[in-house]
C-alpha cells in the first residue's frame, strides 16, 4: 500500500505507538475477563452497552455524524456482521472459560484461515499451494492442541472450550468476509451499530442476578473490557490504521496473540504440553502462511485489514 507522502515521520510513529497499544490491549481481554466473574452472555452484554454509550458519545462529539453517507445496504450490511461479531465474542468468552487463554485464542486463530476456506466457496476464489498448506497445518495444530483422539467423545470436546474457540473463529471469520462489503460508513458509526445490536440480541439471553455479588475489582474488570477493550481501543486501532502500511499492519498482529500467551503464562501458571505447544506453532505458522499470501496480491486494502483485526 503506498503511503501518502505527506504523512510526517512524527505522525507515522506515533500512529506505530497506537497501534502497539492497541495490540497490547486486545491481547489481555482474555486475562481480564478471567477476573470479572462473568459468565460469557453478561460479559459480552456490558461490553457491548459500555461501548455503545462511549462510541456513540465520541461519534456526535467528533462531529463526524454530520457527514455520514448512509445507505440501507450498508447499514443492513452493517447490522448482520454485528449479529456475527457479537456471537463470536460470546463463544470467545465462553472458550475461556473452559479452557486456558493461551489454548483458546490460538485455536482463535485460526480465523484468517477460515477466511481463506469459505472464500473459497462463497467467492469461488482459487487456493493455491500455499492457501491449501496453511489451512492443512492449522487444523492439524488444531487437533494436537485439543488432544482429539479416536476416542474422543462429543461431550468431552464440548467441555474442553475447543469447540467454542472454533466457533468463535468461525463467525470473526463471517463477519470478515460480510465486512468487506462496508464502504460507506465510518468506522464510529459502523461499531456504534454492532454493539448496539449485541445490547438489544443479548437482553433476553442475561441473567442480571449475576451482576449481584461482584466485587469492586470484578466491576473494574467488567468495565474496563467496555470502555478499554471496546472503546478506547477502537479509537486508537482505526485512528492509526491511515498512517501504516498493510504489510505492518498485518506483522503487528501477531502481538496480540503474543500477549494474550505470555499473560496467561505468566500470571496463571498455565504450561502447555509438548504436543500443545506443537500444535500452538503450527497454528501460527499457518497463519503466516496467509500472510505471504497476502502480500503477494497487489490489490490488498487497509479496508481488508481494517475488519480482520476487530476482536
Amino acid at each position: 500500500m503506498q503511503q501518502d507522502l505527506s504523512i510526517s515521520s512524527k505522525q507515522k510513529s506515533t500512529a506505530v505507538i497506537k497501534m502497539v497499544i492497541s495490540m497490547v490491549i486486545f491481547g489481555s481481554i482474555g486475562f481480564f475477563s478471567e477476573h470479572t466473574n462473568l459468565p460469557s452472555f453478561e460479559l459480552v452484554f456490558v461490553r457491548c452497552l459500555c461501548a455503545t454509550l462511549f462510541l456513540g458519545l465520541c461519534w456526535l462529539a467528533s462531529g463526524q455524524y454530520k457527514t455520514e453517507k448512509w445507505s440501507k445496504r450498508d447499514v443492513l450490511q452493517t447490522l448482520v456482521c454485528g449479529f456475527f461479531l457479537v456471537f463470536n465474542w460470546v463463544f470467545l468468552f465462553k472458550s475461556f472459560e473452559e479452557t486456558s487463554v493461551t489454548i483458546a485464542i490460538s485455536v482463535y486463530h485460526l480465523a484468517p484461515v477460515l477466511v481463506l476456506l469459505l472464500g473459497s466457496f462463497l467467492y469461488r476464489e482459487k487456493l493455491n499451494v500455499i492457501s491449501v498448506s496453511s489451512i492443512i497445518i492449522c487444523f492439524l495444530g488444531t487437533a494436537l492442541i485439543s488432544g482429539i483422539n479416536g476416542s474422543t467423545s462429543l461431550t468431552q470436546l464440548m467441555g474442553s472450550g475447543i469447540i467454542w474457540a472454533v466457533l468463535a473463529a468461525l463467525f470473526y471469520a463471517f463477519t470478515t468476509l460480510l465486512g468487506k462489503g462496508i464502504h460507506n460508513l465510518s468506522p464510529y458509526t459502523t461499531t456504534f451499530l454492532q454493539t448496539g445490536l449485541g445490547v438489544i440480541i443479548l437482553i433476553p439471553f442475561i441473567h442480571f442476578g449475576a451482576f449481584a455479588d461482584l466485587s469492586q475489582g470484578n466491576w473494574i474488570m467488567v468495565v474496563s473490557t467496555g470502555i478499554i477493550h471496546t472503546g478506547i481501543v477502537y479509537l486508537l486501532f482505526f485512528d492509526s490504521l491511515r498512517f501504516l502500511s498493510t504489510k505492518f499492519i498485518s506483522i503487528i498482529v501477531f502481538l496480540d496473540p503474543a500477549v494474550a500467551i505470555v499473560l496467561d503464562t505468566v500470571f496463571t501458571g498455565f504450561r502447555p504440553d509438548l504436543y500443545q505447544t506443537l500444535g500452538i506453532v503450527m497454528i501460527f505458522a499457518g497463519m503466516a502462511l496467509t500472510l505471504v499470501r497476502r502480500q503477494g496480491k497487489a490489490n490488498v486494502t487497509a479496508e481488508g485489514t481494517e475488519i480482520e483485526q476487530i476482536q
